[in-house]
């Protein structure tokens, strides 16, 4: 999409992994710029918490955007909006580093809500987004980078609503003898789920870290390739990534809180993650741990099942990474189902139906007080080489 605007000054989101709404110009240099959401297959729980779009031919100026239409609704409670007085959006020039809008950049306006924006455009073409964005481009340059090392084996389980592949990762010293069918169980398993919503781009930098981190040359790295199996799937919606979206799938549906509800048709994401999950199970293999990593606006916390591992590992999450928790380890529900059916999150329905140690992370997009800033691509990548330490003190120590 390209909108014509004032003079020069034209708003883009013709690109992958782009969200802009309706554009109207309200004064020189001032535009009111919609965050296009998206609702769920019964149109409800409207989710605005992804905008990503470029700024054309405003250099020398500084331009004013108002982001509006925020208000939505999550878990069937009306009025909410993830957007907030705290959110400070990312610029780039080059799509490579992003750059936090400072404080006095930003306004926020209660009454309506909208949050306004003062950019400076020191270059022709600026990107504006709510946090830096990971594409389906940037996972496919991970692939060819580490495509030949000998450790890392990368399978196709499945395909999305729209035919793109979804990625089974398997890192591990003997990755060719542990593909999904086999039937040693002398080493653990660790399984990692990251993406599931696509808004959430935080959760796939921490999911490149952890692997840059295992396929590293360090002997730490090569131990933890030795003594555990890591399972990797680095996105449970490349549909979502490519086209801009929050939290649900092309047909509708999240493919976190409607694990449990068994709808090839119409979530064939689910079903291939769940396929190979239970397959390796059913060859004889254990799960010895699994995770799915979100972002969300203002919390961060580990929820799990009841189980002492859980404690210990949220022990070494909060002593030795930057996993900053707003509360204690708690027991995830045995359901999340707000008055419908179908509304099991993927760690809940591990448990349920298998007994899988299944852990669900949060990791906050506003201001970490541990780190001390609003969390940076670095802090993520890093982050995500410091899971794999945990994990590794968790399960192999």
């Amino acid at each position: 999409m390209i909108l014509l605007l004032a003079a020069a000054i034209t708003f883009h989101s013709d690109f992958e992994g782009a969200a802009l709404g309706r554009v109207e110009r309200v004064g020189p240099e001032h535009y009111r710029c919609g965050v296009p959401g998206q609702s769920d297959q019964d149109n409800r729980n409207r989710q605005a918490s992804w905008y990503y779009f470029r700024i054309d031919g405003a250099q020398g100026q500084t331009v004013t955007i108002d982001l509006v239409q925020l208000l939505g609704e999550y878990n069937y409670r009306a009025g909410t909006h993830a957007i907030t007085e705290r959110t400070r959006p990312v610029v780039s020039t080059d799509r490579k580093q992003w750059t936090y809008l400072p404080d006095s950049a930003v306004e926020w306006i209660r009454a309506e809500p909208a949050l306004r924006l003062r950019i400076r455009a020191e270059s022709p073409r600026v990107w504006v987004a709510h946090q830096a964005p990971y594409t389906n481009a940037h996972l496919a340059a991970l692939a060819k980078e580490f495509g030949r090392n000998r450790a890392l084996r990368i399978e196709t389980i499945g395909k999305s609503v729209e035919n793109r592949p979804l990625y089974l990762w398997t890192i591990h010293e003997e990755s060719a003898s542990v593909a999904s069918t086999a039937t040693s169980t002398a080493k653990p398993a660790a399984w990692l789920m990251f993406r599931q919503h696509a808004w959430e781009s935080g959760s796939s930098f921490a999911g490149e870290g952890l692997v840059r981190w295992l396929l590293g040359d360090s002997e730490e790295a090569a131990r933890a390739r030795k003594a555990i199996v890591w399972k990797v799937l680095p996105t449970a919606d490349p549909d979502g990534l490519a086209h801009g979206g929050v939290r649900f799938n092309r047909n509708g549906y999240d493919l976190n809180r409607n694990w449990d509800r068994v709808l090839p048709d119409k979530t064939p994401e689910i079903a291939a993650q769940r396929r190979a999950i239970y397959s390796w199970l059913d060859a004889g293999r254990t799960v010895d741990l699994f995770l799915t990593v979100h972002n969300t606006e203002t919390s961060e916390y580990l929820d799990g099942p009841p189980l002492a591992l859980g404690e210990r590992w949220f022990a070494l999450l909060k002593d030795g990474t930057s996993f900053h928790p707003s509360r204690p380890y708690t027991v995830m529900a045995s359901s999340t189902t707000e008055g419908k059916p179908g509304r099991m999150a993927v760690s809940q329905g591990l448990w349920h139906e298998r007994k899988i140690p299944a852990f669900g992370m949060e990791q906050r997009v506003q201001f970490n007080e541990k780190l001390g800033r609003y969390p940076t691509v670095e802090d993520r990548l890093r982050f995500g080489a410091e899971l794999a330490q945990s994990i590794v003190k968790l399960l192999a120590p």
